[in-house]
């Protein structure tokens, strides 16, 4: 049990960000690392041109990376938006664009995961409209994941640092994610698991491995406080690792921390070095 007991991929939308996208995979690499996962990396558009994802496929493949997690479009990200598929009219519109391009880039290279980001409460917008909204894009996004042999992810967001988001607690996003298995029959929505997100809401992080450990198709991980490297906080990452293998969880678990001040590739002194390369 322990860490090397995990499958860790790397988050290049959070570490090795001080390299251009198309050099993350290989310092991933040269870093032990075999799989990554990204946020939608063109946040300005839905639509990159074929070219762009043509390289990213071809940096993925020539540093042996394995990509096990996209998001689909979420807008600003980093930065003030938290998804698109709730917030009604253009960011709307976005997401539905890139539903099929994110789908088909995932196929093309081999990732049954997707993230889907689900948007901050709008100003002057109704709640239930937006709910309403999101179910629908949701279950485009499921039978899009559906076709390529793909989970949809609905991931929880904390409170503190995203205020504007509604899905800020475990139960929430579970909720979301039985609505969508009931609309598309497909069973393919799971529950995104994040260990920092769900601490810095207060949750009993023991309590929620045991009663959604079923229905999470990934986890992440940041320590708590500062989301940086495990043990560089208090949260005792290893021990809550091994209840959700000891739950029956055999996924991936992704490093979505900030590395501090130091390059990316010294902040994984934690991890030895003959565990980083996932089986």
């Amino acid at each position: 049990m322990g860490y090397p007991d995990q499958r860790f991929d790397v988050n290049l939308s959070i570490l090795f960000t001080e390299l251009p996208l198309l050099e993350r995979p290989a310092a991933a690499a040269a870093a032990g690392f075999t799989a990554v996962e990204l946020w939608w990396p063109w946040i300005e558009t839905p639509t990159p041109p074929q070219a762009e994802l043509d390289a990213l496929k071809k940096a993925l493949d020539d540093a042996g990376t394995q990509l096990v997690g996209l998001n689909f479009y979420a807008g600003q990200l980093p930065g003030p938006d938290r998804g698109a598929l709730s917030v009604p009219g253009p960011e709307s519109d976005r997401f539905r664009a890139n539903i099929e391009v994110a789908a088909d880039f995932a196929a093309s290279v081999g990732c049954t995961a997707l993230n889907a980001l689900y948007g901050n409460r709008v100003e002057g917008a109704d709640p239930q409209v937006q709910d309403a909204l999101a179910l629908e894009n949701l279950v485009l996004a499921a039978r899009a994941a559906d076709r390529i042999g793909a989970i949809l992810l609905v991931e929880t967001l904390n409170k503190p640092e995203s205020p504007l988001y509604p899905l800020v607690s475990a139960p929430a996003a579970i909720e979301v994610v039985d609505k969508v298995n009931a609309a598309t029959g497909l069973g393919n929505a799971k529950f995104l698991l994040d260990l920092y997100h769900l601490s810095m809401n207060g949750e009993d992080l023991s309590q929620v491995i045991k009663a959604y450990a079923a229905k999470t198709g990934h986890v992440q991980i940041a320590d708590n406080p500062g989301r940086g490297a495990p043990g560089t906080g208090t949260l005792p990452l290893e021990r809550l690792l091994d209840e959700l293998k000891d739950a029956g969880y055999a996924g991936w678990v992704g490093l979505e921390y900030k590395p501090g001040d130091r390059p990316s590739a010294e902040s994984f002194d934690w991890l030895p070095a003959s565990a980083r390369a996932a089986g």
